[in-house]
């Protein structure tokens, strides 16, 4: 059995490949994930990043040392370290507690890989349906507005958010896309350039307080983000700033969609204040590397903002576009993940 996809490599009794997405655009290198503090490194440090991605990532890692008799204890142990490794994105989350359900039930671990492979082509299969759903909301000549990076170094397939940017370009040939940096790790920038080069899909780069400017002046149609967790009203947290892309909207009556799998959403979490959000480390907020723009000081650096249902146009998910009827009605409320 095996994957060979842009963001993640498996095979049957090899260790998990994983693109180090830190290293893009100018560097594509691939980082095998040999031991339980390199996976959890991996993401911690976002070398695999994306809330899809990284509930995947996890799934194949476990499969890879299910068959080295480490035994269930350890598995167990695994499972823990990973759900806990970032805490905003639930997708990761509902992996690693379906998988210590599954792994109680069962007497040998000969399941674990076919598990990851199902989890992994339903992944896929859902981002060609949000793909195709969430074209239907794009008209011809449509200029678009994406924030972070929701593609294939993301998730399955061409991803969330992404996969409507693709289709759409795909179905009508003439659409463009705006590209927010996404301040302070750049996803946008670094991330989503490289990935609707590779697809061939027009863009321009926008640096994240030009989108304003770009509204006012009537040159973005609709905006497209994913989600990170989503909450049984509809409130959504995504990548810092998309918050303030659904404030924009509204002012300047510009649809704004979430674009997520149902794995995104959290049916016991009533509303996005109870949403944990990540607070990553100062640095990346005064600079890279050597290239460092701020003096030594504090920074404020949530990795993550909560997007009001009540700014949000509608919902894309696998199963069908949701809006606020639909919510009011409880159709994240009551799904059984």
């Amino acid at each position: 059995m095996k994957i060979d996809h842009i963001s993640l490599k498996y095979e049957t009794g090899l260790p998990l490949k994983i693109l180090d997405q830190t290293r893009i655009p100018h560097h594509e290198d691939w980082v095998e994930c040999l031991t339980l503090d390199e996976m959890v490194d991996a993401i911690k440090k976002l070398k695999v990043r994306g809330a899809p991605l990284i509930g995947l990532s996890a799934n194949f890692y476990l499969a890879s040392i299910a068959d080295k008799g480490l035994g269930i204890d350890y598995l167990m142990k695994a499972s823990k370290a990973l759900e806990e490794s970032r805490p905003t994105a639930v997708n990761l989350i509902h992996y690693m507690r379906k998988f210590r359900e599954l792994l109680s039930k069962m007497e040998s671990q000969s399941w674990v890989e076919n598990w990851a492979f199902e989890q992994w082509e339903a992944d896929r299969l859902a981002s060609e349906k949000m793909g195709t759903l969430g074209a239907t909301l794009v008209k011809p000549g449509a200029n678009l507005l994406t924030h972070c990076n929701t593609g294939g170094l993301a998730a399955a397939g061409n991803g969330t958010a992404f996969s409507v940017l693709k289709k759409s370009h795909d179905l009508f040939g003439d659409i463009s896309v705006y590209v927010d940096e996404t301040r302070p790790l750049l996803q946008g920038g670094r991330l989503t350039t490289w990935e609707l080069k590779k697809q061939g899909v027009p863009f321009k780069l926008i640096t994240d307080n030009m989108a304003a400017s770009l509204m006012s002046m009537g040159k973005v149609d609709a905006v497209f983000v994913g989600a990170d967790r989503i909450a049984a009203n509809g409130d959504a947290a995504n990548k810092i700033g998309t918050y303030g892309l659904a404030v924009l909207c509204k002012y300047h009556n510009i649809p704004f969609y979430i674009v997520a799998p149902e794995k995104t959403i959290d049916p016991e979490l009533e509303s996005g204040s109870g949403i944990p959000i990540e607070q990553r480390n100062r640095d990346e907020v005064r600079g890279w590397n050597e290239n460092l723009w701020a003096p030594d000081c504090e920074t404020y650096n949530p990795a993550f903002d909560v997007t009001p249902a009540n700014l949000i146009t509608a919902w894309v998910t696998e199963k069908g576009i949701m809006r606020d009827e639909n919510i009011k009605q409880g159709v994240f409320k009551n799904l059984k993940i």
